[in-house]
């Protein structure tokens, strides 16, 4: 392993996840509040921030669920 190897968590503002996703930043506080699976944000110093991790984690699981899904509707 390289000495100085990247940290593994990296974390997003709310305008970075909006971007992410190509919606606003409300859509991306109204997903976090009413959507269960959605991650929940952390707050680091004062600020609140989305782990990347838990965002490719949850992109993954919506993949799964949308290819289920298509399945059952064929």
């Amino acid at each position: 392993m390289p000495e100085h190897a990247a940290p593994t968590n990296h974390y997003l503002s709310d305008k970075a996840v909006a971007s992410r996703y190509g919606i606003s930043r409300a859509t991306v506080w109204r997903w976090a509040k009413e959507q269960p699976t959605f991650p929940r944000p952390v707050k680091l110093a004062g600020c609140t921030r989305w782990r990347s991790e838990e965002l490719q984690k949850w992109e993954t699981q919506q993949e799964k669920t949308s290819a289920t899904d298509a399945v059952a509707a064929a």
